[in-house]
């Protein structure tokens, strides 16, 4: 008896003594710069222009303190995934991909790398970055690592709160912006190994590219490849250009766990209502919950 709880004992300090190193290593995380890089969550947030009207609605009151029920404050949210600072997962594409369900918290912390190209827009606002860009940025702070998160820095963030100035539309409603170009993100993704890319813009591609493709091509090929991205980041210029560390953390969807569900995504099943309502138009569904 002697023996076995001696053994017990000994099992239990080495479990501590693992919980205390995770404990003192957030201490040491406490001493660090932490930099919030999503825009406040509200119903001034910035979205993309093709978003309905009426998709939005934050922060509505329904239990309000001195309510005789129950003395607290409830708000509802109902907002469509591209809200915000927002993580666009491949299924926004790629119809039958990985969705946010696919994704724990495990897979959205990455070693993260700031390419800075804000000088040059100033001077242009249609750049797009190039490989060049990134050669450069590898020669002074070394290869982009496996599993990296590269941020596009572009200042444009800068320009919140005022959404005509994040769009910069022209008369005719044409968009205006700086962003990705193909060739750097097959750089950071064919020839370097990252894991995901992020953005300051509304849109992935810079807009003048867009345009010409006629499709968010350079978009398209990040969700398609199975990859991620964070739209609409801020702030940028307050981190470290390498050896940041950036927590991507964002919602999971909550699935109803049906036999199929996961073969039918994308393809009959359907999680956004503002996104994919116009596929079943004039169709008979079934509405599962509340929007949560």
């Amino acid at each position: 008896g002697t023996i076995s709880y001696q053994i017990s004992m000994h099992c239990m300090a080495e479990e501590a003594a693992i919980m205390y190193e995770l404990w003192t290593a957030l201490e040491q995380a406490r001493e660090y710069k932490w930099v919030e890089l999503s825009h406040p969550l509200d119903n001034d947030s910035p979205y993309w222009a093709g978003i309905p009207d009426g998709s939005v609605e934050l922060s509505k009151m329904v239990y309000d303190w001195g309510n005789p029920m129950l003395d607290c404050l409830i708000q509802t949210f109902k907002f469509p995934g591209q809200f915000g600072t927002h993580i666009d997962f491949p299924g926004h594409f790629l119809k039958g991909g990985l969705l946010s369900e696919a994704y724990g918290a495990r897979q959205l912390v990455y070693p993260l790398c700031v390419v800075d190209v804000s000088e040059k827009v100033t001077e242009d606002v249609h750049y797009a970055v190039t490989v060049q860009d990134i050669l450069d940025y590898e020669a002074k702070y070394g290869p982009i690592p496996d599993g990296a998160f590269v941020a596009l820095r572009t200042d444009w963030g800068k320009r919140w709160p005022s959404m005509d100035a994040l769009s910069n539309f022209d008369a005719e409603g044409g968009e205006h912006t700086p962003g990705w170009s193909m060739e750097a993100l097959k750089y950071i993704y064919e020839t370097r190994s990252a894991a995901a890319n992020g953005h300051e813009t509304i849109d992935t591609d810079a807009s003048q590219l867009a345009a010409e493709a006629g499709d968010l091509a350079c978009e398209r090929y990040v969700l398609s490849s199975g990859k991620l991205q964070v739209e609409l980041l801020c702030n940028l210029d307050q981190v470290a250009p390498a050896g940041a560390v950036i927590l991507a953390a964002g919602m999971r969807r909550r699935t109803l766990g049906l036999a199929g569900e996961d073969a039918l995504r994308g393809r009959g099943v359907s999680y956004c209502a503002a996104c994919d309502g116009m596929f079943y138009r004039g169709k008979t569904v079934a509405v599962v919950g509340g929007g949560n």
